[in-house]
């Protein structure tokens, strides 16, 4: 995989958690930010996220995506969860189908439970900095941030 492959993998991974993360928690904090976001994900409290914490965090975003509960999430279902949890992307965001095409390893327009997995896994990896196992609000801030500056960058 190229760098540039590599780097746009990251940035989408990234942009998944950022923007739909807030799909599936929306219901329980009443709000979309990242510190609300972050108090979801940290269940047990302890003010960070565990690679567990981080995949059930995930799960529940896919399978609240998962409309049809089929294991799929297509493009729609994607902008459908947005939609309804009244989170409009900005015009300069990439669309779901082309947030699903960066991940999308079999190249079928749709994103599996396993490919959601694997880009989850991967953006754990990418953000947990220190390498010990959690993610810290100040990791997750940085990742955000330089998702965000290397989505400026690409456009």
């Amino acid at each position: 995989m190229t760098i540039t492959k590599t780097k746009t993998s990251f940035i989408i991974a990234c942009s998944l958690a950022v923007t739909v993360l807030p799909c599936a928690f929306a219901g329980h904090t009443g709000e979309h930010s990242a510190d609300a976001m972050f108090k979801s994900m940290d269940t047990d409290g302890d003010g960070r996220i565990s690679r567990t914490e981080h995949a059930a965090g995930a799960k529940k975003m896919f399978d609240k995506m998962d409309a049809n509960h089929d294991g799929i999430v297509t493009a729609a279902e994607m902008t459908a969860c947005h939609d309804m949890d009244g989170d409009k992307s900005a015009k300069d965001e990439m669309s779901s189908a082309e947030k699903i095409k960066v991940i999308d390893t079999n190249g079928d327009g749709q994103l599996s439970r396993a490919e959601h997995d694997t880009g989850t896994d991967t953006m754990f990896t990418k953000m947990d900095t220190d390498a010990d196992g959690f993610l810290s609000p100040t990791e997750c801030a940085a990742g955000h941030e330089k998702m965000m500056k290397d989505k400026k960058s690409a456009n």
